[in-house]
């Protein structure tokens, strides 16, 4: 296990922080998930893309559910994934993962004090679907973030047991309980990093896709209720370290920032995502982000990147809202002087 304290460990096997290899002729590939609850599943639309476009990932880092759907893809790198990936998603909403009666919430919440759910309805979907016990056996080398709580600091799980890992990076407070492992005890990674684009750099990829839930397309606005307050206070913190991390990306590095294809003002933020009733729209956000990250990558390999943006050297614009579902300034992609990633 790795914390943020000194440089990341190395599971026996994987190649030391700063040269992970790539293919011969290309950079290191990352692929970055982020968090989001139910709006995790536009990451599926999105790695449906990216595969059918033979773009294969080096390394795989995810947050929250970023994490479920990342170590799915770390399983199984092949559009095969995509299926299993779906099916599992499908269970989320119906396999008492976050289901249950309003009256069997209640009782959890009461006999725990702290959380809605149980832990092992999860578990349970996680060891069906991915057949490797220990992040070390996942054929990519994979990690995911989540927070400790003894140390108030981010946590990097690289080796150890894997349904243990994934459940500690989306142990989200109030709906799920925290995870001990071994001394500590740990919750939603989404806390401290909910793009971990940083992590990616440090551990030596070059050319990487994010793959986000579409809340950083939308700008946000002064609330205007009493539980908007603790909404937009998190979106600023968690916004604000993917900024910063994008403003501080080495000339060298390449990052795409796959659209999600939410249309303009559609309500999201932290509360509605987590609402039982939003992951019945599964398929219909899968699609959506598949499609636009089509006509993206299709721009990439045309070399006419969505919208005429072409190569930017500008990296620290805010996140905003776009036509096409990207981010503001271009065609999506922040580097030193060209665009990255593969024909299809």
């Amino acid at each position: 296990m790795n914390d943020d304290h000194g440089p990341p460990g190395r599971p026996p096997g994987r190649p030391d922080p700063g040269r992970l290899p790539g293919a011969p002729g290309r950079p290191a590939r990352a692929f970055v998930l982020g968090g989001g609850g139910a709006l995790g599943a536009h990451e599926v639309g999105m790695l449906k893309a990216l595969l059918e476009a033979r773009l294969c990932p080096d390394l795989v880092v995810g947050t929250s559910v970023g994490a479920i759907n990342g170590v799915m893809v770390a399983a199984d790198p092949t559009p095969a994934a995509i299926e299993r990936l779906a099916d599992l998603w499908s269970g989320l909403g119906r396999a008492g993962v976050f289901s249950g009666s309003l009256l069997e919430r209640l009782g959890t919440a009461v006999r725990s004090g702290t959380h809605l759910h149980t832990a092992g309805p999860l578990r349970a979907l996680l060891e069906t679907h991915v057949p490797a016990g220990r992040l070390e056996d996942l054929p990519v080398p994979f990690q995911c973030v989540a927070s400790s709580i003894e140390r108030a600091a981010e946590h990097w799980f690289a080796e150890g047991p894997l349904a243990d890992a994934v459940l500690a990076s989306c142990a989200v407070p109030g709906l799920l309980p925290p995870v001990r492992v071994g001394e500590e005890h740990f919750l939603d990674g989404g806390l401290v990093n909910s793009i971990p684009v940083g992590r990616a750099v440090d551990l030596g990829a070059r050319e990487i896709y994010v793959l986000q839930v579409g809340r950083v397309e939308s700008p946000l606005s002064p609330p205007r209720l009493p539980w908007q307050v603790a909404t937009v206070a998190f979106e600023i913190a968690r916004r604000h370290r993917f900024a910063r991390d994008m403003a501080g990306l080495p000339p060298e590095v390449t990052v795409h920032v796959l659209p999600s294809g939410t249309p303009a003002g559609e309500p999201g933020g932290t509360l509605r995502q987590l609402r039982y009733k939003t992951f019945g729209r599964t398929a219909e956000r899968i699609e959506r982000a598949y499609t636009a990250s089509c006509r993206y990558l299709d721009g990439l390999r045309d070399g006419d990147p969505p919208h005429g943006g072409g190569p930017r050297e500008d990296r620290t614009r805010d996140a905003g809202p776009r036509d096409d579902g990207g981010l503001p300034g271009g065609d999506g992609s922040r580097d030193g002087g060209h665009p990255g990633g593969g024909g299809r």
